[in-house]
Order: structure tokens, then sequence, then C-alpha cells
């Protein structure tokens, strides 16, 4: 299921309606009702170490103890704690960039929207602190359904910002780090497209809560079409510039500056010791969580 770009029809009972019929009936299927598989090991406590039962799930094998005891040890969790999950959202004009059909800001409130309904649904509190050229507001977390349609009607009533000082994500970053006391499961949402300096703030958000990356990003962000000559703007700044989108070496440096930017944002992710999942305007949604289920289980082996 591609996400649809934005209409003025759009409320927050149409779209988690939507959501729950497209997107988390088919996760129920895939995952098969284990959503610890997305969230396992997020606010939840170590508990003890014991040896290893036919019936245990290998995915708990603590390796490490393995190989020094030279028998399958399990880790054993106290999963009572429930766990709080937070969105840093970053809403500044970029943004706002995408083809007709498909935008970054639509794609961002879908998965939003599915990761805080799973959430809930489980019995877990939500909340978001929402970002434009500065942080704008803060939502308290809380459980049930009515705070998912909460955070759907802020997102939708979200101004888009036409002009906007260039994205500094560092206060969003801080605003996380010094506003949520208790340790947290947060998602940090966002295309990256910001002034350098964020990457301290991010690895001490790292050290006090349970952090993942979100990428937001569309294709011709990366491959630019041959279009022939083209006005581009700014989407933060609107500065614009005229050029020759048929020069085949200038479509190459633009891709090659794409490429060495996304290398540079893997980099900052890895040193912050934060998993990075990227999500394309153009990708299934269901496809993409499932990417991120495998991931979460990669990284605990």
């Amino acid at each position: 299921m591609n996400m649809p770009a934005l209409t003025p029809a759009a409320t927050p009972e149409r779209i988690l309606q939507r959501l729950d019929w497209k997107v988390i009936r088919r996760l129920d299927g895939l995952l098969q009702g284990d959503y610890r598989t997305l969230f396992y090991g997020y606010g939840v406590d170590f508990a003890d170490l014991r040896e290893y039962q036919p019936e245990d799930d290998i995915r708990y094998i603590d390796w490490n103890v393995t190989a020094r005891m030279d028998t399958p040890y399990v880790r054993q969790y106290a999963e009572d704690r429930e766990i709080t999950g937070w969105f840093l959202l970053d809403l500044s004009p970029s943004v706002d960039f995408g083809t007709v059909q498909y935008q970054k800001r639509a794609v961002l409130i879908d998965f939003v929207a599915t990761l805080a309904r799973l959430l809930t649904r489980h019995g877990n509190r939500v909340g978001a602190i929402f970002y434009g050229s500065r942080v704008e507001r803060v939502l308290p977390a809380r459980g049930g359904r009515m705070q998912v349609l909460s955070l759907i009607n802020s997102l939708l009533k979200q101004p888009q910002l036409a002009r906007a000082p260039f994205t500094d994500l560092t206060p969003l970053l801080l605003g996380g780090l010094h506003g949520i006391q208790r340790r947290s499961l947060i998602f940090v949402i966002s295309d990256f497209i910001s002034a350098p300096g964020w990457e301290r703030a991010l690895q001490l958000l790292n050290q006090r809560h349970e952090v993942l990356g979100v990428r937001l990003w569309d294709p011709s962000e990366v491959r630019l079409p041959d279009l022939g000559v083209v006005v581009m703007e700014d989407a933060e700044t609107g500065e614009q510039v005229t050029v020759d989108t048929h020069d085949g070496r200038f479509r190459r440096r633009f891709e090659e500056v794409a490429r060495r930017r996304e290398s540079d944002l893997a980099e900052t992710f890895k040193s912050a010791g934060v998993d990075l999942l990227s999500i394309s305007t153009e990708e299934d949604l269901v496809r993409t969580i499932v990417r991120y289920a495998t991931l979460r289980r990669q990284r605990r082996r």
C-alpha cells in the first residue's frame, strides 16, 4: 500500500480506519501478532539468565554467555513495565516535498499513526514533539485510541510553512533529551536536511533512551529526471536556480552529491549507535515496517 497525498477530506478517523484495514491487518498476519519483534527490548528490564529449554524462542539466546558456558542460555526480561513511545517530528518545509500523489508529510503521518496505534493497542502510551521552524508543541504521552486520533489531528492541523529558516534539528533532539524524563522508545522522524551540529544531541539522546531514526525521502531527491531547463527552488529558503537537467554531467554530479550525503548520514547514525530506517514516498508501508522488524531481529542476535 503506497501512502496517498493528503487531501482536504482527510480526517483523523478516516486515516485511522484506512490504516487499520490496509496496514495493521496485514501486519497482524505477517508478524502473527508478535509485536515484541518491533518493540521488545524497549522499556523492559533485563531480569535473569537461564538455560535454554526446547520451547524457548531462539531469538532471546544470549550468544556471549552461551559461548562462555558451552551450553545455550536465554535472557529473561521483566515485561510488566509499559513502553512509552515518543515521536520527535520534523515538520519543516522540506518535509512537504514529493510528487502530487506521494508526499513525505503523508508518509510521516501514516507511519506515526500506525506505530502509535500498535503501541497504544497493547496498553502503552505515546507522545510527540512537533518541530516546524522551532519546537512548537508537545503532545503529552497518553494511551488509548483517542490519543492516536489526537496525534493525527495535531499533524493534520500543523501548518505547512512556505518559508522558514534553514532547519536545525538540534532544538528538536534537545527538546526530547530534556523534556522526556522516563526512559522511552523514541522515533526521530525527519528527512535530516538540517544545519550541521545535531549529531552530538542525537548521541546524548541515545544514551538516555532507545532511539530509532526514521529518514523520509523521495526518489527525485537522489535521481534527477531529464526534464530540460527547469527552475529549482529550495523548499526551506525559497532560493531559486535555473539548471539544465538534460546535461548528463550535471545529473551525475547531482546523484553523486546525493549518494555522499546518504553515506554521511548513515555514518552519523552508526557513530551514535542508532538504527536508521529509510522510508521512500514510493514504498509500501507494510514492507517498511516488516523491514524494521527484520532489522530489530538482527540487532538482537
